[in-house]
């Protein structure tokens, strides 16, 4: 589990939890991600000021990273399903081979303040199987900052 927040034009983990037999990765506490490459990165990019989402589009943000930004016209596409659904999903296949869904996690004025994840091995659990229980999740962390719609069950497409 991995939970995020966004710093300017980064997504910054605060959290990371694994099994022993976890998919390993490099994120650490306090590690910064591109907000266009990983499953919390773009649940918050999509939660973003307009602004900022065309900066990372025309890939003019300071500090971006070495990944090249996804065509303008997809990443537009991926970030208004990411609105629409509630969920954002990586099928990466480097660095290592991993599959992440992240959902966005909500304050006491339902903003979008952080984005939470799962990432499992490809050929584990399919995404689709992972939403519930990512959603459920995010809804717990949003319910204790006191989120109005942190309540409503877990079909609702907004996390």
């Amino acid at each position: 589990m991995l939970l995020a927040v966004r710093e300017g034009e980064e997504a910054v983990l605060v959290e990371r939890r694994s099994a022993r037999v976890a998919v390993p990765v490099d994120y650490r506490v306090g590690g910064r991600l591109p907000l266009h490459m990983t499953a919390v990165g773009r649940v918050l990019l999509a939660h973003a000021p307009v602004e900022l989402q065309e900066r990372i589009l025309a890939g003019q943000a300071r500090g971006a990273s070495a990944d090249p930004v996804p065509q303008p016209a997809v990443l537009r596409r991926t970030l208004a399903e990411v609105r629409r659904s509630g969920v954002a999903i990586i099928n990466r296949r480097n660095p290592a081979p991993v599959v992440s869904v992240a959902a966005p996690v909500r304050d006491s004025a339902d903003r979008v303040v952080a984005a939470l994840s799962v990432v499992v091995p490809p050929g584990g659990a399919s995404p689709r199987m992972l939403e519930p229980a990512v959603r459920a999740a995010a809804r717990a962390v949003s319910r204790g900052l006191g989120a109005p719609g942190a309540a409503v069950l877990a079909g609702d497409a907004r996390g």
